[in-house]
């Protein structure tokens, strides 16, 4: 079973999602079966930031001195052959997915599955940098998201 710690370093994300914890277990709960690791316990944690702490981070680990919508920190490179497996941090940043402020919460929710979805795939060491990488990913991505999609009728 996998399961994600939400921590947020800024109030803005619960104007957006009330519940962040119960939105992101959720999701994780419909995700396809291979990602449900069903004998195993699988944990991430996810900060929610906003663009000054992810720039930093970005500079520090990525040495790019500018905000993003996302970072994926990997802890093993060969998780799975524990029982017990911490895959590693996403760090998302609110005024990234909020940059249209025009945005209802259905929007900017589904906005953030989406990047929610691209680093958990970071974390699972998919890649994009060649093309044929890149391909594999978002394919993988659109896979996922219509999976839950059709599980969650009424998203969150």
């Amino acid at each position: 079973m996998i399961s994600a710690d939400i921590v947020s370093d800024t109030k803005h994300w619960n104007n957006k999602i009330k519940k962040t914890s119960f939105f992101f277990n959720n999701l994780l709960r419909h995700f396809p079966h291979k990602y449900q690791f069903k004998k195993k316990k699988v944990s991430l944690t996810i900060l929610l930031s906003n663009n000054k702490n992810i720039k930093k981070l970005n500079k520090k680990f990525r040495k790019k001195n500018k905000p993003t919508d996302i970072l994926s920190f990997p802890f093993d490179k060969k998780p799975f052959l524990k029982k017990k497996i911490y895959l590693g941090d996403i760090i998302i940043s609110y005024e990234f997915m909020n940059k249209t402020k025009s945005l209802t919460n259905f929007q900017f929710k589904d906005k953030v599955f989406k990047i929610f979805i691209h680093g958990f795939l970071h974390l699972l060491n998919y890649e994009h940098i060649r093309l044929k990488d890149y391909k594999k990913m978002s394919k993988e991505e659109e896979k996922i998201y219509i999976y839950v999609r059709n599980k969650i009728e009424k998203f969150i």
